[in-house]
């Protein structure tokens, strides 16, 4: 029987199991930021213990810096505070730090692919949920939890339980204006934010060979907000003419020499999964969450449902009306004040691309505060060397400097209590964004075109 992707690359990175099915999986790459990392030092200084790899770690400032006056003190204590940490911690125990005011720093999810640090058949896990981004190269990337950290700085390795198998399959052109998040929201409001609990997805199908690197990213980045494990796309000449060059990259022959193995690395004919999906592309629009988890989406032709079926009408009622809507409503033609562009899954060069090309010339609603958040100083460079950070600015939006900004409450880019805002960000959860802030997921141009027209509105109609 042949092998899936997940098991090729799983099985060549156990070092041994132990007793009750948990695997020690050894980890080619560990990422760290301020938030999840700080406990982790603390108990190897308490065990007096080194980081084993520290050449295998790089760490980078995210949730908490601000994305203004990034040259200044950190003004929120604490925040300052874990930033400073961090600092010290990797001063301490030797690690590769791109902080604030080095020229990669950035949302960790971001740097990764773009410095070619992230390579198909690595194992790659990090304090953070959305570790899963680095699976668009085919990884198998996920997130671990502070004790986890701990283990991977002291050891290189992780014990795991090996996940089961999903294929979620997806042939066929998309409609225009549908994004590979409207992809990513679609496939979640029919599974549910439950739907892959206990699997590792693997995203397959023309539809998903036809999307760039930056794309698929955001696809394997929101695989977490179904539950699953990770998510994972085949490499092909996409994921290597994206690593081409590229800073931490192989180079010359080492490179071709790696390509070689990278073509290994796809799930064998007769490979059997635990589950599979399949969608029509042609089916999916754009789409919009109404709720407080990223399944309670819909396409925007549609209304807020009924309590779907499976659900508990008292959780789903309690989580309409801390958005404020009710069962028939439409999301279109929704007044909104807030427009976020910005985190982990829609902050890269091309999201910022596309929503210049929309935007420019235009003008946004008076009634809309808009801000755009590069995910990267590379990022935030490459749109001042091609012009979109004037673009953005004649446009009226707010051009910032890196970071997580927005998508979470942990810096000082929250929304106000009661606003709603339309958000590139993963997670809709009730107070994501700030204590009352009500959160609507869509897509980079799903948000351009709400902020130019102060509300929720069908971009399609706006292409034609």
């Amino acid at each position: 029987m042949g092998k899936t992707l997940f098991d090729k690359i799983w099985d060549a990175h156990v070092v041994t199991q132990v007793e009750g099915g948990a695997d020690v999986l050894y980890i080619d790459r560990h990422f760290i930021h301020e938030v999840t990392s700080p406990q982790a030092f603390d108990g190897l200084r308490a065990r007096q213990i080194p980081v084993l790899r520290p050449r295998q770690t790089v760490a980078t400032a995210d949730h908490n810096v601000p994305t203004r006056g990034q040259h200044l003190p950190i003004s929120e204590q604490l925040s300052r505070f874990q930033v400073e940490k961090l600092t010290e911690n990797c001063t301490e125990f030797g690690l590769e730090l791109y902080g604030l005011g080095h020229h990669y720093q950035g949302i960790v999810h971001v740097i990764g692919p773009e410095l070619g640090i992230t390579r198909p058949g690595m194992t790659i896990v990090c304090g953070d949920s959305h570790t899963s981004t680095h699976g668009a190269f085919g990884c198998i990337a996920f997130g671990i939890g502070t004790s986890e950290v701990e283990q991977v700085l002291a050891t290189q390795c992780v014990l795991q339980k090996k996940p089961r198998r999903m294929r979620i399959t997806i042939d066929g052109q998309l409609q225009q204006g549908v994004l590979s998040k409207d992809i990513i929201l679609y496939i979640i409001s029919k599974l549910t934010a439950s739907g892959g609990t206990g699997h590792f997805v693997e995203y397959a199908g023309s539809a998903i060979r036809s999307l760039s690197m930056e794309a698929r990213m955001t696809i394997c980045n929101m695989s977490i907000e179904m539950g699953a494990r990770g998510g994972l796309i085949a490499p092909d000449e996409t994921a290597f003419d994206y690593i081409r060059g590229r800073a931490f990259a192989p180079q010359g022959e080492d490179f071709e020499a790696a390509v070689e193995y990278w073509r290994t690395l796809y799930s064998d004919e007769d490979a059997v999964f635990d589950t599979e999906h399949r969608f029509r592309a042609e089916d999916i629009e754009p789409m919009v969450t109404y709720g407080t988890n990223p399944g309670m989406g819909i396409g925007i032709s549609q209304a807020v449902p009924d309590v779907p079926a499976g659900s508990s009408e008292q959780t789903f009622q309690k989580s309409l009306s801390y958005m404020g809507l009710h069962s028939g409503e439409k999301m279109a033609g929704k007044p909104v004040n807030y427009v976020f562009i910005g985190s982990c899954t829609n902050s890269r060069i091309e999201d910022l691309r596309l929503v210049a090309a929309f935007v420019k010339g235009k003008k946004k609603a008076d009634n809309v505060y808009a801000m755009v958040v590069p995910g990267s100083k590379q990022v935030e460079a490459q749109a001042k060397a091609e012009g979109l950070d004037l673009i953005f600015q004649q446009a009226g939006f707010d051009f910032r400097e890196p970071g997580c900004s927005a998508c979470l409450g942990m810096n000082e880019d929250k929304i106000p209590k009661g606003e709603y805002c339309v958000s590139t960000s993963n997670r809709n959860f009730e107070g994501r964004q700030g204590p009352g802030a009500r959160t609507i997921l869509a897509s980079p141009l799903t948000a351009a075109a709400t902020a130019i027209a102060g509300r929720i509105v069908d971009v399609r109609d706006t292409l034609n």
